[in-house]
């Protein structure tokens, strides 16, 4: 299977199975794209008829190229990967996203998260269970050496002296040798001092800093109870954290809704203050055991912030003129990161993570403030799919095996994908609150999907091909 598409000037050809890009001028991307199907003959034809100028010598050595491409296994080239899904599912642990509050002192308008609160009462995790949560990690990480613990809420820093004990717990761990761990820690910066500076910036190989753009957007949905806007509040919070860790080793990750379809204007806008590591979200589904509640996902006026398929020309159109915008600023040497552009084509992924995703439900688990275990943080409150917890394990393992099965061989959908081994099947949790399944597919995150991978392809083709 190919994927032929036409961006920023360029023609650009995929191998899906191969991952092989082919940068081309235009007789070869006319070539390329039916000499699959009308083979050696009727495409030397066709392309006389178009390009009627051509030398005959010049179509035949083309064709011969093209051949000599499918017999490299660089074109058309045969997807032998199925077999090494049954191994693609580990269940030996290596992170934990600890929900250390199911508490927010913020109310944003589109948190899946219902406020913080999962659809359960407002709680922190008490001390015991942080650390019998690093414990039950370290005791089902098999081999693992480094271990991945995602500090998360609700706002986790409401809950800041166990965070503290957490990671302090890791650290005399380490000392016994065999593991290292790697902290995250996802804010929304409210709480940000220079006692909380210090601890992320000693400790946290990363922090996550949720931010939405420029000020009208952001305070139009991340809110506080009272309903005024936090811009103001946590962008110099941001500031002194970023400039306390020398500017590294963080992303600021923003949400788009169908309120800010003009999402490019807010990415450029982070990068005028001056951060350089960006993501920006579209809006998630909410999830099917709150979507009962019609306030999910609506604003104060009542309107939602939901995005359907009608938005998706728009959204397109803003990846293709972020992408520009990004060679364009690289070039006058100007540049910031986006996250989703980020493309390692020759390296990348384990052939096990590009064929079976993130881990959910397998070699990842969140764990509640009571200990509970979920596939992932997007699946907490939904008692559908309650594991266990960190005291007696993964009980539910019928449930576990359910995730373990799920490969880009087992969605239908996939199979026919050019993009199948860049998502790797999808967001699990994204295709439950969209269809009912873990196996389903979520269409409109596919489409958005390939569109960004359109974009972080032809990213690469300009930089290898530069005018």
């Amino acid at each position: 299977m190919i994927h032929c598409y036409r961006q920023n000037g360029l023609n650009i050809v995929l191998d899906a199975a191969s991952g092989c890009v082919h940068c081309v001028d235009d007789v070869a991307f006319d070539a390329i794209r039916m000499y699959e199907d009308a083979g050696r003959e009727r495409t030397v034809r066709a392309i006389f008829e178009r390009y009627g100028e051509l030398a005959e010598a010049d179509v035949l050595e083309l064709i011969s190229d093209i051949e000599d491409l499918k017999s490299a296994g660089k074109l058309y080239s045969e997807d032998i990967w199925e077999p090494a899904a049954g191994k693609a599912r580990d269940t030996s642990l290596k992170a934990l996203c600890l929900n250390v509050s199911h508490m927010c002192n913020m109310s944003c308008g589109y948190c899946f998260a219902g406020k913080g609160e999962y659809s359960g009462k407002a709680k922190l995790m008490p001390l015991e269970t942080g650390l019998r949560a690093m414990d039950y990690l370290v005791e089902n990480s098999g081999d693992h050496r480094n271990l991945y613990i995602d500090f998360f809420g609700g706002e986790p820093l409401l809950n800041l002296d166990v965070v503290r004990e957490v990671v302090e717990h890791g650290r005399k761990i380490e000392r016994g040798g065999g593991k290292r761990f790697l902290f995250t820690l996802t804010t929304n910066g409210l709480l940000i001092d220079e006692n909380v500076i210090e601890l992320l910036n000693r400790e946290m190989s990363n922090v996550v800093l949720s931010l939405d753009g420029r000020q009208e957007v952001n305070d139009a949905s991340r809110i506080l109870p009272d309903g005024s806007g936090t811009y103001g509040v946590v962008v110099p919070k941001f500031k002194r954290l970023i400039d306390a860790r020398g500017g590294k080793d963080y992303y600021i990750r923003g949400t788009y809704t169908s309120r800010n379809l003009d999402f490019t204007k807010d990415i450029l806008h982070l990068a005028e203050l001056g951060f350089t590591e960006l993501s920006m979200e579209p809006v998630i589904p909410a999830p099917v055991h709150v979507s009962g509640d019609s306030t999910a996902h609506e604003a104060s006026d009542g309107s939602s912030y939901l995005l359907t398929a009608e938005h998706l020309p728009e959204i397109s159109a803003q990846y293709e003129l972020l992408a520009t915008e990004m060679l364009k600023r690289k070039k006058e040497g100007g540049r910031f990161t986006f996250y989703h552009f980020k493309l390692d084509l020759k390296g990348g992924p384990c052939l096990y993570k590009k064929l079976a995703g993130c881990g959910v439900g397998t070699e990842y688990l969140a764990v509640t403030p009571d200990g509970e275990l979920y596939p992932c943080h997007q699946f907490v409150g939904n008692d559908d799919f309650l594991m266990g917890d960190v005291y007696s394990g993964v009980v539910n393992t019928n449930l576990q095996d359910e995730f373990r099965a799920c490969t880009i061989y087992s969605r239908t959908e996939c199979r026919g994908c050019w993009a199948r081994m860049y998502c790797s099947g999808g967001c699990a949790a994204g295709a439950y609150n969209s269809t009912g399944s873990i196996s389903g597919v979520y269409e409109f995150g596919c489409e958005v999907f390939k569109k960004r991978i359109e974009c972080a392809i032809m990213m690469k083709a300009a930089e290898a091909f530069p005018e």
